[in-house]
């Protein structure tokens, strides 16, 4: 007897069809995955393949996106860094033919018309240096410094009849992984001695701690700076914690210590600024005191940890503001002569930096740039004072006063009591006789006195050596005879208010040329006053300056000059190969870092293939498996849906 096979038991023809239709879209897909996986060569296509390795194989295939980015950088830097080696290699043989030539035009042998001729050859020199410090690639200048030229197209620039550098003294850096940022160019200080030699301020201008100044502008009682957090206050025995994380100046930690005294009771206290710190009173019948919560240190940082009882104020530790562009000038803690401004000469160019209306740090900064004559007015490295950095090379520069003490009061005046007299002369220095008087004054009275520089070192011991030979010579100091700093410019101001026909003059003892030295041989004949010139103005001390001296003196025929300059090159060849190992020690960091990361690069590889990567073999094998099942599921399909009600009653 025929019964309806089980299968289709009280089973409807609908269900039946949607039953196979779903086992065919699930063969299907599971055909699409694994074709995908051939496809792609991947076990794992997509994050939801396999959750249990999706963060590492995230952080893989971020890792090696992120070394293509190195590996650039890398190659880049290379290259940059192969282009400067190369020109500092050349800079090198420029600058030893230059030593070659100031060798050879030293003693018996060259005359005048021989120096003027290697003084051309000199002038070549200096334009061929100059091209190559200005030299590219890829747009990227090799010796700007991370700067680049600010300033036209020119790193190095002719300017005010010396070379100007529009760079800066850090190099350019690229991220190139595991080992950091890598500097791939050089600057005008390392390989050319630019920017050598600042004005540097021996002021503290002591900025006030103001409710303005933000945290970070301080360097903290503790000279660490602030680490922000919080603290403690309590008021007459109850303690409440005052958050200062967030807190950004000093009138936020005013305003919210003050909230935390009166959150505990009204009137009990304050906190306030008194000077360069910070002021804590208690008022009559109530106690204060402000600690570190357990393990912080933001209080002793503020210069707050402090107790005030019974209507008392204690002041804290100085805060140790620092000088910032923002700085008001009125916050200055010494009294500064704005008014007067600066007197600067920079090679035969004279100008007035004028002060009378900056109200900011920034503002004198600005005003220093906008007299383009190559100067830079920065804050110093311990920012508390400012240093004048000039940009030119090959000149001379002085910073005197205006008629006023605004140089002095900055503690930038390059002629003042503590200038060294071994600062002379671009550094010569002035030399005296020891043990004999080097230098004589006479008055229109006929009076003289005799001057010795033993054991003199600055213009302060100058001056007092000057003042004590005059009233032990029976001189009235400051009456008949006075010595004082110029009021404008640089440079000692004599002046003889006695009487007499005689020449009112200063000149040199035996062989002693200190006079000369000084600048102050001079005879005023009639007149009252003499006087005396700047010999201790500044100079870049590098390669293009030494230069400039060489062929100036070689175009006097001044063999002193020579031999000065040829001595000055011979510093600068060693700066610059210096500068050119350290071009090729970077280089080799770099080419190491190379062969590093190609390792760690296929280390990642293999562990990503490890993690992703589909085993062929097994794959296809599925894949026939899977086209099989499709093919028999159609074929038990068909025969299915060709059945009918006589198919079921046999």
């Amino acid at each position: 007897m025929s019964s309806v096979p089980p299968v289709f038991g009280r089973v409807s023809s609908l269900l039946s069809s949607e039953q196979l239709l779903t086992q065919l879209r699930k063969t299907q897909l599971n055909l699409l995955e694994i074709q995908e996986k051939i496809t792609t060569g991947r076990d794992v296509v997509r994050p939801s393949d396999a959750p249990d390795k999706a963060s590492s194989l995230l952080f893989l295939q971020q890792s090696l996106d992120s070394r293509e980015q190195y590996d650039r950088n890398l190659n880049h830097s290379l290259h940059v860094l192969s282009a400067a080696d190369q020109s500092l290699g050349e800079a090198a043989e420029i600058v030893r033919e230059a030593r070659t030539i100031a060798s050879s035009q030293i003693g018996v042998g060259p005359d005048l018309q021989s120096r003027q001729t290697q003084s051309n050859v000199i002038e070549n020199q200096i334009d061929a240096l100059l091209t190559l410090a200005n030299r590219k690639f890829n747009g990227v200048p090799l010796f700007s410094g991370n700067q680049g030229a600010v300033r036209g197209e020119k790193v190095f620039e002719d300017f005010l009849g010396g070379i100007r550098y529009n760079g800066s003294t850090r190099n350019l850096e690229a991220d190139v992984g595991s080992i950091g940022y890598q500097a791939f160019t050089s600057n005008g200080l390392d390989a050319f001695g630019t920017l050598s030699t600042p004005v540097q301020s021996g002021v503290d201008l002591d900025p006030h701690l103001t409710y303005q100044v933000r945290i970070a502008d301080i360097n903290g009682a503790q000279f660490e700076g602030v680490t922000k957090g919080s603290v403690l206050v309590v008021v007459n025995g109850t303690r409440v914690t005052v958050d200062l994380k967030d807190a950004d100046t000093m009138g936020d930690v005013v305003i919210r210590i003050n909230d935390g005294i009166n959150g505990v009771s009204l009137g009990a206290g304050f906190l306030s600024i008194d000077g360069p710190r910070f002021n804590l009173t208690a008022t009559a019948g109530h106690t204060i005191e402000i600690l570190d919560v357990s393990g912080g240190q933001t209080a002793a940082d503020l210069g707050i940890e402090l107790s005030a009882v019974e209507a008392s104020s204690i002041t804290g530790s100085d805060v140790n503001v620092w000088l910032t562009p923002q700085t008001l000038l009125e916050d200055l803690g010494p009294a500064v002569d704005f008014s007067s401004g600066l007197l600067i000469t920079q090679g035969a160019t004279t100008k007035t930096a004028d002060f009378s209306t900056a109200a900011t740090v920034g503002d004198l900064i600005n005003t220093v740039d906008q007299l383009d004559i190559g100067l830079r007015l920065q804050i110093n490295a311990s920012r508390n004072g400012l240093d004048l950095i000039t940009e030119v090379s090959g000149i001379e520069l002085s910073i005197g006063e205006n008629g006023g003490s605004t140089a002095t009061d900055l503690g930038i005046r390059t002629y003042d009591s503590s200038t060294e007299l071994d600062d002379f002369r671009r550094g010569l220095g002035v030399e005296s006789v020891v043990g004999q008087d080097d230098f004589k004054f006479t008055l229109h009275d006929s009076r003289s006195f005799r001057v010795n520089l033993d054991g003199v070192a600055t213009i302060g011991d100058l001056i007092n050596a000057i003042q004590n030979s005059a009233a032990s010579g029976g001189i009235v100091v400051g009456v008949d005879f006075v010595v004082s700093h110029a009021s404008n410019g640089n440079g000692l101001i004599f002046m003889d208010n006695t009487l007499g026909l005689d020449s009112f003059r200063i000149e040199n003892l035996g062989m002693s040329l200190a006079a000369d030295h000084l600048g102050i041989t001079k005879n005023a004949g009639g007149d009252l006053t003499i006087h005396g010139d700047d010999n201790a103005k500044v100079r870049v001390e590098g390669i293009f300056t030494d230069l400039i001296n060489l062929r100036d003196a070689l175009q006097l025929n001044d063999e002193f000059g020579i031999t000065f300059a040829g001595d000055h090159i011979e510093k600068d060849l060693d700066k610059l190969t210096q500068a050119h190992a350290q071009i090729g020690i970077e280089g080799q960091r770099v080419e190491r870092q190379q062969e590093s990361s190609k390792d760690v690069q296929m280390t990642e590889q293999k562990m990503l293939s490890e993690l992703q990567d589909v085993e062929l073999t097994e794959v296809i094998t599925r894949f026939v498996q899977l086209q099989q099942q499709l093919q028999a599921s159609l074929q038990v399909g068909a025969q299915f849906l060709r059945t009918s009600l006589l198919d079921f009653l046999r």
